[in-house]
């Protein structure tokens, strides 16, 4: 099994937030890998990385970094394969983080998630992947479907919430 999609933290510390792309890409059945990569102490490795990554196969780089968060822009530089980014909440509220990875130049985009949205930025992952792919597709559709059944179920239940002025 190769991987097809990677991700990407700066560092280990970011695995709790990283976990959350991991587990929506488990869910789809997608290979992925996982890597710690820092685009200020291993920079000869990011470039490989970087380089190499579409001829092994990964199709995208989910990129996760918290502060001054270069490592999306460093690798999306360095590759025609769609990179998203993933601002991680390290300091400043990751509002630091999300400054460095929307504000890219131009020719060297990066699709960026929230703060910590690390969830979202594999569903985005996948969603590019279905665009060539029907099984995906259609597991994206089955996907966009629980969410509405959760609101459903979530009105039901709250509907059996009683308070002396609630209405409905």
């Amino acid at each position: 099994m190769n991987a097809k999609v990677s991700i990407i933290m700066g560092s280990t510390s970011d695995l709790g937030v990283m976990e959350g792309a991991a587990k929506i890409l488990d869910e789809f059945e997608i290979p992925f890998e996982i890597n710690a990569l820092s685009a200020h102490r291993t920079p000869e490795v990011v470039e490989k990385f970087a380089k190499e990554a579409k001829d092994r196969g990964i199709e995208v780089i989910i990129a996760g970094a918290g502060m001054a968060a270069h490592l999306p822009g460093v690798i999306a530089a360095m590759t025609t394969l769609p990179v998203i980014g993933v601002p991680i909440k390290a300091s400043l509220d990751g509002l630091d983080s999300l400054l460095a990875i929307v504000q890219m130049p131009p020719g060297i985009p990066v699709a960026t998630v929230a703060i910590n949205g690390s969830r979202n930025a594999a569903i985005l992952a996948v969603q590019m992947m279905a665009l060539g792919n029907d099984e995906l597709k259609d597991k994206m559709l089955k996907f966009k479907e629980d969410l509405k059944e959760k609101i459903v179920k979530a009105n039901q239940d709250l509907s059996e919430v009683k308070f002396k002025f609630k209405t409905n």
